[in-house]
């Protein structure tokens, strides 16, 4: 493993895929075919994983930050000769604009070398190893031109400096003075497509600026006015990164079993779209107020999904709409940390978890306006998700934290159940006849009062994680949200009262006791919890301290542990960005309530 820890990465990111760049030069991730396809760095996840790393030769200080209303990363190094200036991006289609951003991304790493300040020696080091690296690539090297090659995958490299065969790899060294400027392009291309495909290097800085240009286009329609608007603008950018844009996919993170403990094995890949996260963005993006191609992407789900039949409803899929993730570990990375197994595939997609009934279509009533007049596939989608949640909402299932030990009756599943039937009911004959929504709002009713009368425990004086149990479960933090009860309810402020209590700390809060570090989403979930409840200034402070916990660029991870100050788990994580926005919005809300 690099020796970066997760929060010292910084996000690239085109709409097909994403790279990760370490504060000391090195791109340690790449998969450039898309999202979930094989990587060609992955040194984050063992030393022998590949990268591709330009730095300084002599020992550094680093400052860093994304160019305004970017993921193009800019990382100034300081040494004792001088100050030089990295920009990495990954390319955005010339000339794409808006929303037509990373729909066609070109697949190509682009890097900039700019002299600030003295004369730095550099170095530059090409160690591509494909397929997780399980392969080592043929390389051929023509003075300023590196190409890669091994089974379906090829590599480009262009330079404005000679490169050097070094045995397996491709290196350089050369020297960089005030207003010089040297430039680097990767491009991946099929080995048994059209032919390798190369970026000269003359053309990065065009293509560089005219990528900043795409993503700054595509934040001009974003107009969010409420508060802390900065951090819901990053978040934001964040998610569109983590957007497959042919299809509109959001996948959960951009990385494969980063752990949720050091050295433990809960470690899964998270590089697929689960209708959960696709529900929660929808919302975050209409909080951000760019809910422009609902239509599209709720399209998409419909796709994916299929026609609804009795069976449960798949609850993830590939970028474009593939069913079957299944799970296989890597013998060939050590992990993060030594933290293994290191997995690809995700086999959570063969299993039954209801809450996403009534978060897709609670995302679909956020959005009505935006999907009128409603496409056939999206109407058949709500009005079949409405239908299950009534036929199937008395079942155990999985829950959200995706338990592989047990089905159980989980509180959350069932309250998202009785939202899908809610949401149901208002769309009305939108979406079913009168009968439906006299079916609709029974179940709906039913729902409610069997989460009443069987969620309380009172012994433990709170809301539990599921019916019959005696342990608390952060999941019902959701129940305000989703409207089901209010935060000022006495037995849902009791439960809110006993969660802060017992499993958070300094406003970090675990899913459930003995959960080895804390969830952000979690923890946002508390901030909009006592925001409801009229705690508005504490909450106001307890959500600034929380995003004091990203990184330096404003990236989350998954959790965060205490002891450390360590982020884990996939970076960066949607949950933890669609969270912050939608905590933001709530805590605008509050205040304007109270003026």
């Amino acid at each position: 493993m690099t020796g970066n820890r997760i929060g010292d990465y910084g996000f690239l990111a085109d709409g097909r895929t994403g790279a990760l760049v370490g504060r000391d030069g090195a791109v340690d991730w790449w998969c450039p075919s898309r999202f979930d396809g094989p990587s060609v760095f992955a040194r984050m996840l063992d030393e022998g994983g590949g990268h591709w790393t330009i730095r300084p030769a002599a020992d550094f200080e680093v400052e860093r930050e994304y160019l305004d209303e970017t993921l193009v990363l800019r990382t100034v190094f300081t040494t004792g000769e001088g100050t030089v200036a990295v920009t990495d991006a990954l390319a955005l289609e010339p000339g794409a604009r808006g929303h037509q951003i990373g729909r066609r991304s070109p697949a190509m790493l682009l890097r900039t070398v700019e002299g600030l300040s003295g004369s730095v020696p550099i170095l530059m080091s090409f160690a591509p190893r494909f397929e997780y690296g399980r392969v080592t690539a043929y390389l051929t090297v023509e003075e300023r031109e590196v190409t890669a090659t091994a089974g379906a995958t090829t590599l480009t490299m262009t330079a404005s400096v000679p490169v050097d065969r070094d045995h397996i790899d491709a290196s350089a060294r050369f020297t960089v003075a005030a207003g010089q400027r040297e430039s680097f392009a990767v491009t991946y291309s099929p080995t048994y497509g059209d032919g390798a495909r190369r970026l000269p290097a003359g053309d990065v800085p065009e293509t560089l600026a005219d990528t900043v240009t795409g993503w700054r286009s595509w934040m001009h329609h974003h107009n969010y006015q409420g508060r802390y608007r900065d951090q819901v603008r990053r978040s934001s950018l964040v998610l569109q990164g983590l957007t497959f844009g042919p299809s509109g996919a959001v996948v959960a993170a951009g990385t494969t079993s980063l752990p949720e403990e050091i050295g433990g094995d809960r470690n899964y890949d998270y590089r697929y779209a689960w209708l959960r996260d696709f529900a929660l963005t929808m919302r975050a993006l209409w909080v951000a107020a760019c809910p422009d191609e609902a239509n599209r992407l709720f399209d998409w789900v419909a796709k994916s999904v299929g026609r609804v039949t009795t069976e449960p409803v798949p609850i993830m899929y590939g970028p474009e709409g593939e069913r079957d993730l299944t799970e296989h570990a890597l013998d060939t990375l050590g992990g993060y940390a030594g933290s293994r197994p290191v997995l690809v595939g995700n086999d959570a997609w063969r299993q039954r978890q209801s809450d996403v009934l009534g978060e897709v279509l609670d995302a679909a009533w956020l959005l009505r306006d935006y999907l009128d007049p409603m496409r056939e596939s999206v109407c058949h989608l709500l009005r079949s998700l409405a239908d299950q949640a009534a036929a199937s909402w008395h079942l155990p299932d999985a829950g959200m934290w995706e338990a592989r030990d047990a089905q159980r009756h989980y509180l959350s599943s069932k309250v998202c159940c009785w939202v899908a039937l809610d949401r149901a009911v208002l769309f009305g004959e939108r979406i079913g006849d009168a009968a439906d929504v006299e079916r609709w709002a029974r179940a709906r009713d039913e729902v409610r009062a069997t989460v009443l009368a069987q969620g309380w425990n009172a012994d433990v004086g709170a809301y539990t994680g599921a019916f019959g149990s005696d342990r608390l479960d952060a999941s019902v933090l959701t129940l305000p949200i989703w409207g089901f009860l209010p935060a000022t309810d006495s037995r849902m402020r009791a439960t809110i009262d006993r969660i802060e209590r017992e499993l958070t700390v300094d406003g970090l809060v675990r899913r459930w006791d003995g959960d080895p570090a804390a969830f952000f989403l979690c923890s946002f979930w508390l901030v909009n919890c006592l925001a409801q409840a009229g705690e508005h200034d504490r909450a106001s402070l307890m959500f600034e301290s929380l995003t004091a916990r990203a990184n330096d660029l404003g990236l989350f991870a998954e959790q965060f542990d205490p002891r450390t100050g360590e982020q884990l788990g996939n970076f960066p994580q949607a949950f933890s960005h669609m969270a912050l926005i939608n905590t933001a919005w709530q805590l605008t809300e509050s205040a304007r309530v109270r003026v």
